[in-house]
């Protein structure tokens, strides 16, 4: 007894090995474990279960933690001086489980290839008696210290809110085994009575976590996922000042915004549900100082390449933009307006026509989008960047200006009992149709002559289809970022004709324009 007592621990992992490899006599190799844990000095055998843990190779990670986790627990409820022997077993845990591969769909968390599911399961199982300790003395004035270290290591459980729940998808009408470890993740913080405004809100790194700031941040980010998605424990947050939380999000928001997809999947989402819950046209201009509001949904509608986040992403910019009050949503526009992609500013363009439709209607006139704040508005919208030279190609915005700038005109009874107003309106509608005339008669002689030179060439090479001649044609056009050059020569074909027929749409636009003018 003496000799197992002392030098047992050096036959726990050869032991193991037998467990992990299924091996014949398995109750047997448990049963000797168990004995172990009864039997060597725990502070020896804990050490050597986490060196066990910390060398795991790296195909036998599940099944190596599935084997270890009863007897660590039976340990460690053994152990007097357990708080800080639970944090560096939850530490060691995490570590291992963050390098398994996360599943992504049903199958794949049903099959469970890697041991991920059944991990997380297992994990909730250790953590639950140390959970039930710290329970039953708080709000007790005989609390030792040991019990509040024991609340500080139980939160290293948010480790595992980063790796793997930020990674996993997470349906509530799915109630998958990651949804599960979610749940139980959040009830655990809600059993030790940590206040979720504090750890969301007001929180530091005063907390022996174990995390670096960034590593921290996408913890707690995912934590307001669960809970403001996912309303996860959400009766247990005293959301009364919607703005002031929508605020405090954009910090996780912006965090996911900047990664990847299923990062970003939350992101979107957490946006939605922070903004949701903002009376319409209420945030004041003073929030688009802060440029996390948009910097990085703008990112997401321009350069993201998955166009299912695209689209989410501009339903979230519509949700947005009906959140700000007038003043606020006059200088989003001005701001964007100058973004350089055709699709924002096109999109911003309706947005425009929409609030002065919205202040045509009795009861909602307001300065920003009928008096000489609008002008403002509309001399950024009938520009021309590049002045003749502009590219009509790719500034598709041009029609939805002249669409804008013709619905103006024909609801002008407003503008017209403000001369000056007016007077500046009709200004900048002269100078902005003189320019775009040049500029389409311009591209439209480019483009001609462009199409002309493809006939021609496609006609010599049906004549002499055995010389070999490359096309080398329309060099300079690119459209949505490829070059027309790089095309077919049907490609090519359409996209010149295509091109001539914008064209013709703008001046018939222009001539409507005038006509409206006259009248």
């Amino acid at each position: 007894q003496v000799i197992v007592k002392s030098m047992g621990c050096v036959i726990l992992a050869p032991l193991l090995n037998e467990v992990v490899k299924k091996a014949k006599g398995l109750d047997q190799y448990q049963a000797a474990i168990t004995h172990l844990t009864r039997t060597c000095r725990p502070n020896e055998l804990l050490d050597c279960m986490l060196e066990i843990i910390e060398g795991i190779d790296p195909g036998a990670i599940s099944e190596t933690i599935l084997a270890l986790l009863p007897h660590l627990q039976s340990l460690l409820r053994l152990d007097e001086g357990k708080a800080a022997c639970v944090g560096s077993t939850l530490s060691a845990l995490q570590k291992q489980l963050s390098r398994l591969p996360v599943p992504y769909t049903e199958q794949q968390e049903e099959a469970d290839e890697y041991g991920l599911c059944r991990c997380s399961a297992a994990l909730t199982v250790f953590t639950e008696p140390f959970v039930e300790v710290v329970k039953r003395t708080d709000g007790n004035c005989a609390a030792t210290a040991e019990d509040e270290e024991l609340k500080i290591e139980l939160l290293k459980c948010m480790r595992s809110l980063r790796e793997p729940l930020l990674e996993a998808e997470l349906k509530h009408d799915r109630r998958s085994p990651l949804w599960l470890f979610a749940v139980e993740i959040m009830v655990t913080l809600s059993a030790i009575k940590e206040p979720l405004p504090e750890l969301l809100f007001f929180s530091s790194l005063r907390k022996n976590i174990l995390m670096d700031n960034n590593q921290f941040k996408e913890a707690r980010a995912c934590l307001a996922y669960l809970l403001f998605v996912q309303l996860i424990t959400i009766d247990n947050f005293p959301a009364v000042f919607h703005v002031f939380i929508l605020q405090c999000n954009m910090e996780y928001i912006s965090q996911l915004l900047s990664k990847k997809e299923s990062h970003l999947l939350k992101g979107l989402a957490l946006f939605t549900k922070s903004l949701e819950r903002v009376q319409d046209n209420s945030l004041p201009v003073s929030l688009l100082d802060l440029k996390s509001f948009y910097s990085n949904l703008r990112r997401v509608l321009t350069d993201c390449p998955i166009q299912h986040l695209r689209e989410s992403g501009l339903q979230v910019f519509q949700v947005f933009i009906n959140k700000l009050d007038a003043e606020a949503k006059h200088k989003f526009f001005c701001m964007l307006k100058t973004s350089n992609h055709a699709g924002i500013e096109s999109y911003i363009i309706k947005n425009i026509r929409n609030q002065f439709e919205l202040s045509m209607k009795w009861g909602n006139a307001n300065e920003w989008f009928l008096g000489t704040e609008f002008i403002s508005l509309m001399t950024l919208v009938l520009c021309l960047p590049q002045g003749a030279q502009t590219d009509l190609l790719s500034s598709m915005d041009i029609m939805e200006s002249l669409n804008l700038l013709r619905y103006v005109l024909i609801r002008d009874e407003e503008l017209r009992t403000n001369e000056d107003v007016w007077e500046e309106l009709c200004r900048i509608k002269e100078e902005y149709l003189k320019m775009l005339r040049v500029c389409i008669s311009i591209s439209r002689a480019y483009y001609s002559s462009e199409l002309k030179a493809l006939r021609e060439d496609q006609k010599l090479k049906a004549k002499a289809r055995d010389a070999a001649r490359p096309t080398k044609l329309v060099k300079s056009i690119t459209v949505r970022k490829e070059k027309v050059s790089n095309m077919s020569p049907e490609v090519q074909h359409q996209v010149l004709q295509s091109a001539l027929v914008t064209f013709d749409l703008m001046e018939s636009l222009i001539v409507r324009i005038e006509e409206i003018t006259e009248e």
